[in-house]
């Protein structure tokens, strides 16, 4: 296949003359803007995701983990998304959806844990930085609230090393255990009362449990879903936990306007699955939990973009094992009522013997820091400047990919 953008109406064309327009801080982070990242942690199969159907290498490559055009959810005449993805098609209808093809970061080589460090650190090589792209933008973004104010929050049992740096941030953990007894909790606030750090530490905690506990949405998709004892349910409900709290924290005026979690479970090596499957299950999960946080959220949608994105792709074939590998180039998605979407960008290099990476990988076309970029700069104001020298240090060749966020 010859290479070419897959643009739909409405391009990018007249992005660069909108960011001129941008120098109101009514929008920035400190205002209205939000900004969620979801890191796919395992590496998500972007050929499965977002399969492209009318390459007329993908079925051979594919054989019976290929999705034929009839059972994909329509996006284009050679894109489509996965059947699980019904969320992320209503919203690619509403144009709040863009999605990104043959996307990749800087990592060449195929290790979970060095290609989520360079996902994270920003820079051209694992463990390069003990801090995130997202803290250092954090720290350089145009903000009229005081510099003691977290921005950002963290939803994890740890804290990323995307959202780790020189700004200040908060964090919340889904609980593990039985929520203390009022008799307890006040002897441990009596205890640390004595220590102005602990108990600043403490009062810090609980107001973050006490946003994140605030009353689910019952009618919501996932409040709404069955419980069972199976694995796959638990983590769906500890799921559930993350996008609540994301959605409870996001929403309030004077809370943090960008949030950072993870999902796990998308090393699909082995029985990855079709239509249906371990893959199409967390699909699901995922979409299901996207359609939750833009119920959560209400008006808040309107103002904010989620970006998803993960460490690296999974070969163009599939292995003996009915699974995939560990590959190169992926699919990526941001998502929101900020997003100018209903588009597919991706230079398409095609999945021909000879387009592949190494033979047997989808060739990366687009770098990932060039969509962050244009996020970072259309929707919280981030200066070009301090994004080429601070947030994602000595890139300045990449350029950032304009006309993503409404203006």
């Amino acid at each position: 296949m010859k290479r070419r953008d897959f643009l739909t109406a409405g391009t990018l064309a007249a992005g660069g003359a909108l960011l001129t327009s941008r120098l109101s801080l009514a929008n920035t982070a400190t205002g209205k803007s939000r900004f969620v990242f979801v890191i796919l942690r395992g590496a998500l199969d972007g050929l499965a995701a977002v399969p492209p159907y009318g390459d007329p290498d993908y079925a051979g490559l594919r054989r019976d983990l290929a999705l034929p055009a009839p059972g994909l959810l329509s996006l284009n005449d050679l894109f489509g998304l996965h059947p699980s993805l019904a969320f992320l098609q209503e919203s690619f209808t509403a144009r709040e959806l863009v999605v990104f093809h043959a996307i990749a970061s800087p990592y060449r080589e195929r290790s979970h844990f060095d290609g989520q460090d360079v996902l994270e650190n920003g820079y051209v090589r694992p463990h390069a930085s003990q801090s995130g792209w997202l803290n250092r933008a954090l720290a350089v973004i145009p903000a009229v609230r005081p510099a003691s104010k977290e921005l950002g929050v963290a939803l994890g049992q740890n804290i990323p090393l995307v959202m780790r740096g020189p700004a200040a941030v908060t964090s919340w953990s889904p609980s593990k255990l039985s929520a203390l007894d009022e008799d307890t909790l006040a002897r441990i606030t009596d205890l640390y009362s004595s220590d102005p750090l602990l108990a600043q530490r403490l009062a810090d905690a609980l107001a973050a449990d006490a946003i994140a506990d605030s009353p689910m949405n019952d009618d919501s998709e996932m409040a709404a879903a069955p419980r069972n004892n199976k694995p796959e349910a638990a983590r769906g409900a500890r799921y559930a936990e993350v996008i609540h709290a994301t959605a409870e924290f996001l929403r309030r005026e004077d809370g943090p306007k960008v949030a950072v979690f993870d999902t796990i479970g998308w090393d699909t090596h082995a029985n990855e699955g079709a239509a249906q499957g371990q893959l199409a299950v967390r699909l699901a999960a995922l979409d299901a939990g996207l359609r939750t946080l833009k119920e959560q959220l209400g008006p808040v949608w309107k103002d904010t973009a989620v970006l998803l994105a993960t460490e690296f792709g999974r070969t163009a074939a599939i292995n003996g094992t009915r699974g995939t590998d560990h590959g190169t180039a992926a699919a990526a998605f941001l998502v929101g009522g900020a997003v100018r979407g209903g588009r597919v960008i991706a230079d398409w290099p095609g999945l021909s013997g000879h387009a592949l990476y190494e033979g047997r990988d989808l060739m990366p076309t687009l770098d990932i820091r060039a969509v962050i970029k244009g996020v970072m700069e259309e929707h919280l104001l981030i200066p070009a400047k301090a994004l080429d020298a601070t947030v994602f240090p000595d890139s300045g060749a990449v350029k950032a990919l304009s006309g993503l966020i409404h203006t």
